[in-house]
């Protein structure tokens, strides 16, 4: 099977040809560590961890680069507000990043660059490009000069007169043309700051992932990613000065783009009250819920983020471990490939809510045969969507409670003294809270959530 994807360059499906059939090269945006990760930062992880997974399952060797950006205007505000060391800052919100993707089943990058860690590189491609015509220095800054390069607004496929009047951009004097942007800017004495041929200063942001993709994946490679908000000015920017710095050779070959989050139909606003962090969703429910609700969405399309649909996909969830745990007397055969209609799904422009339909295929294949091939296609279904990572025990009582297990057993303590009243009593009062009990043969009883 082929896998196609949708490139945002050529706005249709494309066969993937990868530079080197040995070796997939992939790099996407990563967080800018100022706060916690919200819905919209987590699903870019979700759906290249997705692409991540369907990858090495094709192909010998893939590098995926996910970098941090933990130098920043935003950055240095917050730090300022807080009080605290940028650094102090830059680590604690990049740990609560990894905690929190990690609560979302996403595998860790094989590389994860930080920006401050590569500034020599940014300074060499910055000199590069002043050598070569598309960029100055104006008074201590270092700007590309965008009409330098022939063919700017490729990726966005729109003219740059079009992207510079429908879009913010910084004025200043010392411009060349409104549309240049910062490739380096001085820093005051209190801001941090590295030395340079221009002055003491610090990198523009589309710089820094210029220089970390080609130092782990050379200055070709084979797909880049990240959000569609990214597509100008950033991942313009990136091309742009990457393609002049190197002759005008391609940067990413594949552009891939996931769709904008809104959450109850409406941009995300915290004076909305609907802003929702990674955090604030984890203790709504567990990850590979909030993962799996996120799959259920096409990842091109638009994702509005509901409670009502979060809950939704809770239950549907939880449908689908109950089929597993159902059928706990069967093992399955470790290291099965995924189902050829589930990857068949998958290799198609990552069609996630195709996939999730073919898998409850193979659920209702396995509740009707409990099979051997069927329970070990529904965890290979499983493992290319990073989903059935708990025990179907641990699934259903990951959320247990002293309280709980206290009721259920006084309700066995009931049961067998014979207080039929005040056994039913409890597992309605159980029910009431979405606890649903099963009585087992041998006289132990398990709890779900409804």
């Amino acid at each position: 099977m082929t896998l196609h994807l949708y490139n945002t360059a050529s706005r249709q499906k494309e066969v993937f040809e990868p530079l080197d059939p040995a070796h997939v090269r992939m790099y996407v945006c990563g967080p800018t560590v100022y706060d916690r990760a919200h819905i919209g930062n987590a699903r870019p992880v979700v759906v290249f961890d997705v692409l991540f997974k369907l990858l090495k399952r094709n192909y010998p060797k893939v590098t995926y680069v996910r970098n941090i950006t933990d130098i920043d205007d935003k950055i240095i505000a917050a730090a300022a507000e807080n009080g605290e060391d940028i650094e102090a800052l830059t680590q604690r919100t990049t740990d609560f990043f990894h905690a929190d993707m990690a609560a979302l089943g996403a595998e860790e990058p094989t590389v994860e660059p930080r920006a401050t860690a590569h500034v020599p590189e940014m300074l060499a491609l910055i000199e590069t490009l002043v050598e070569t015509g598309h960029a100055y220095e104006a008074e201590g800054h270092v700007l590309f000069h965008v009409p330098a390069m022939e063919g700017y607004g490729g990726l966005s496929n729109r003219k740059r007169e079009e992207l510079v009047a429908g879009s913010r951009v910084e004025v200043a004097p010392y411009k060349k043309d409104p549309g240049d942007f910062i490739l380096w800017k001085p820093s005051t004495p209190e801001q941090p700051g590295w030395d340079s041929p221009w002055g003491r200063g610090r990198p523009g942001w589309h710089l820094e992932c210029s220089a970390m993709s080609e130092r782990y994946l050379g200055e070709t490679f084979d797909i880049h990613g990240g959000g569609r908000d990214l597509i100008f000015p950033h991942h313009e920017n990136e091309r742009a000065q990457s393609m002049c710095a190197h002759g005008g050779k391609t940067f990413a070959r594949y552009w891939v783009h996931n769709g904008y989050v809104v959450v109850e139909g409406e941009k995300m606003s915290k004076s909305l009250g609907n802003f929702f962090t990674v955090e604030d969703l984890l203790a709504r429910a567990p990850g590979e819920a909030l993962r799996f609700n996120m799959l259920k969405t096409h990842y091109r399309h638009p994702l509005d983020w509901t409670l009502e649909g979060m809950a939704e996909g809770k239950a549907e969830l939880d449908r689908l471990y109950l089929a597993l745990r159902n059928t706990a007397d069967i093992e399955a055969k470790p290291n099965q490939g995924a189902p050829e209609a589930v990857e068949a799904a998958l290799l198609d422009d990552l069609n996630t809510p195709k996939a999730i339909a073919e898998l409850h295929a193979v659920v209702g294949d396995l509740n009707k045969t409990r099979s051997v091939a069927a329970k070990s296609a529904l965890l290979a279904a499983g493992d290319a969507l990073g989903i059935f990572t708990s025990s179907p025990n641990d699934w259903f009582q990951s959320e247990a409670s002293e309280g709980i297990d206290a009721m259920i057993s006084a309700r066995l303590e009931a049961r067998t003294e014979k207080r039929w009243a005040d056994a039913d009593r409890i597992r309605d009062e159980l029910a009431e809270t979405g606890i649903i009990l099963e009585d087992k043969p041998d006289g132990s009883t398990e709890w779900r959530r409804a």
